[in-house]
């Protein structure tokens, strides 16, 4: 059980792809859910790229800056909720791998300034008291404005690089911002460039947790809502998302066991709702 930060680079897209196939492909137990919630303040993606739009902007973050004005964040939450877990909206869907859609717009983050520390307490919450794990999709500048909070109160973050000069040269800088507000980082590589692992991590000098494979075709299923090819679910992407979440999960476990060993971060949230 964990709470997971996802942050970008300049140059580096992908952070969104990233943690989409990590919530469909996320390996759960009876019993569990995964939470993906979209906190780029430049904007989400989810609702008009894999959804097109079909949902409209009834759902979404900036919905709870006016929740959190009226003292109703914590049921709020809750109401914007999408389940991404089954197909086509089917009855029987487990509910277990929900989204919490982005902003429509990068104006609407500045009324969000208030509610950062708040929404840190709902997903500490979610773990501590569910024992469900939570994804923060930071995007490229999240980790360093005002939602930066975020990834202070994750039990882990993780930087989405490509391994191209380009990308690695521009991640150097938000590497070392991000050491300096959390204290250490960890990298997810998608693999489009010649670098392996070994040399990003001499590059960067934090180690690689994950490595995702750069699969355009299949990668647009969940960045655009591109037509899903025949057997998507066992895809080279999604296979590695499903490894990458162990990973993950694993590399949050050790650096909670870490930094809070007698096991009392995240407890006493009070996060006053049934699943």
């Amino acid at each position: 059980m964990a709470v997971i930060a996802l942050a970008g680079c300049s140059g580096a897209p992908g952070v969104t792809t990233s943690a989409l196939a990590l919530l469909l492909s996320w390996p759960l137990a009876p019993g569990r859910r995964l939470v993906l919630a979209e906190c780029d303040p430049d904007g989400g993606a989810v609702l008009h790229g894999l959804l097109q739009g079909t949902l409209g902007d009834r759902y979404g973050l900036r919905n709870l800056s006016v929740a959190a004005r009226q003292g109703d964040l914590g049921d709020a939450f809750w109401r914007q909720l999408i389940d991404l877990s089954g197909e086509d909206g089917a009855q029987d869907a487990p509910r277990d791998r929900l989204l919490l859609p982005g902003l429509s717009d990068s104006s609407q983050a500045a009324s969000l300034e208030p509610v950062w520390k708040a929404l840190g307490v709902i997903f500490r919450g979610i773990d501590a008291e569910h024992g469900h794990d939570v994804l923060i999709d930071l995007g490229r500048t999240g980790a360093f404005g005002a939602c930066g909070v975020l990834a202070e109160q994750a039990d882990a973050v993780l930087v989405v690089v490509r391994n191209t000069l380009r990308c690695l040269q521009a991640a150097q800088g938000r590497v070392r911002a991000l050491l300096e507000r959390v204290g250490d980082v960890g990298l997810v590589v998608i693999g489009e460039g010649p670098y392996p692992a070994g040399e990003v991590q001499r590059v960067l000098q934090v180690p690689v947790v994950a490595s995702l494979p750069y699969t355009p075709k299949d990668a647009r299923v969940l960045s655009d809502g591109a037509e899903q090819p025949r057997h998507f679910t066992r895809s080279p992407l999604m296979k590695a998302a499903r490894t990458s979440g162990t990973l993950l999960m694993q590399h949050a476990a050790l650096r909670r066991a870490r930094l809070d060993p007698a096991g009392r971060h995240g407890a006493g949230h009070g996060v006053n709702r049934a699943w």
